[in-house]
């Protein structure tokens, strides 16, 4: 677990006040013990997106928890999927396994028909 001192450390520019003010909107979700905050690394990995956001892509925080809340449901969707694939792997028989396969590089090379 990192303290917040250790998070503003690892993320250049980073304000104490942004990242305090990130936790109460809840857009970051660290662990709190004592009074202190302790940070997980998908924690640092969530204040990184989020400062670069700010910084980089120049995002207002109007429009972050609209962001967040479209990337959340991007990786909620991706780890669903990997564990469909996973189901697949162990319950599916080896000729629906490599049919789903060969169905799914069909359509990557090829455009969808209209």
């Amino acid at each position: 677990m990192t303290t917040i001192r250790t998070v503003m450390a690892r993320v250049s520019g980073l304000r104490r006040r942004d990242l305090e003010r990130w936790i109460v909107d809840d857009w970051v979700r660290p662990d709190r013990q004592d009074g202190d905050y302790f940070f997980r690394e998908i924690d640092v990995a969530r204040v990184r997106l989020i400062h670069q956001l700010r910084t980089d892509m120049d995002i207002d925080e109007a429009a972050l928890p609209v962001i967040l809340s479209l990337l959340d449901q991007l990786y909620d969707l991706r780890r669903r999927l990997r564990e469909v694939g996973e189901v697949i792997v162990e319950i599916a028989p080896v000729e629906l396994r490599h049919g789903l396969a060969q169905r799914l590089l069909n359509d990557r090379v090829a455009p969808p028909s209209r």
